[in-house]
């Protein structure tokens, strides 16, 4: 970006675009809190409705929200998160002559409904929609404040430990039932879309693997996907955290093993990993009490590698 006032601009006008865009920058958190609230409404799976995607007005859509609210509502809050989400990509509105506003799901907010529910198949497949809402859970909002205390005291608790008595992310999201369950919905919603594209231009990768290790490998379903499009695997090693693989639903030819990665991982023909930045920034020797702890729940895939079992 080039430097605010270059070109001879007047001095009063590149004022006024910097202070426009401090504010802009200071009420953020606007925008990824009205997406919380409009799926946590189920506003997007509202206006889908299997697929039809029919622009609808706040007014329409308040009966179709879970729960509904009383018919006396009045619209006008709905509307303004819907605007505002609007101008970020995620509806596009639609004004009418008579000055009606209605809203349908750009392919953005498409993310935020099951695939499945466009073919019959019900809205219980995959979909962003629990990402988003793991992603602002009262336990990790409470640790944004701290971040400045990472810099002052780097040696100390991570910021997410520090906002939620003392509990460290892992422990917490694995002594915490609901929490690990939308956890694990969420990672369900970002693979699925990932696995089918990572599968569609490296499934050769797996050719002559019989046996593969998915490390951090969650709920099994990366695995699964992996079994299900490459036939010459036919065993399937999911490991990750004890409390973690404890929950995961059994599939043919998978077995579910609970450790330590960085102490010891089960034997295989190839091993998947999906690299966290958490894992690399705690284990590297660069430091742990940064801001990389808030998403001890994110799996974040800026690398899929496997490593062939020597």
């Amino acid at each position: 970006m080039a430097a605010a006032g270059g070109g001879g601009e007047d001095p009063v006008e590149v004022q006024k675009k910097a202070n426009l865009a401090m504010m802009e920058l200071s009420n953020m958190i606007a925008v990824p809190m009205s997406l919380h609230a409009v799926v946590r409404l189920n506003v997007p799976a509202a206006i889908w409705q299997s697929g039809t995607n029919s622009p609808l007005s706040a007014a329409e859509i308040l009966p179709l929200l879970r729960p509904p609210p009383p018919p006396s509502t009045d619209p006008g809050n709905l509307q303004r998160l819907l605007r505002l989400l609007a101008s970020h990509g995620v509806f596009t509105e639609h004004l009418s002559p008579s000055g009606v506003r209605r809203f349908s799901l750009t392919p953005v907010g498409q993310t935020l409904v099951s695939a499945a529910s466009s073919n019959g198949g019900g809205e219980d497949g995959p979909s962003y929609a629990a990402y988003v809402l793991q992603h602002h859970q009262d336990a990790l909002v409470r640790a944004w404040p701290r971040l400045h205390e990472a810099v002052l005291d780097p040696a100390g608790p991570e910021p997410f430990a520090r906002a939620n008595g003392g509990t460290p992310a892992y422990a917490y999201y694995g002594g915490d039932g609901e929490a690990n369950e939308l956890m694990q919905r969420a990672m369900w919603g970002v693979s699925k879309p990932f696995m089918d594209a990572f599968l569609n231009g490296h499934a050769a990768a797996f050719a002559g693997v019989r046996t593969v290790v998915d490390v951090g490998g969650s709920s099994g379903d990366c695995l699964r996907a992996i079994m299900q499009r490459v036939p010459t695997v036919q065993r399937g090693v999911n490991f990750d955290l004890p409390e973690v693989v404890a929950k995961a639903p059994k599939y043919p030819g998978m077995t579910h093993v609970g450790g330590d990665m960085f102490k010891a991982i089960p034997a295989g023909d190839a091993i998947f990993m999906k690299v966290a930045h958490r894992q690399t920034q705690a284990h590297s020797g660069i430091g742990r009490n940064t801001f990389f702890p808030l998403y001890i729940h994110y799996l974040y895939f800026f690398m899929a590698g496997i490593t062939r079992a020597k």
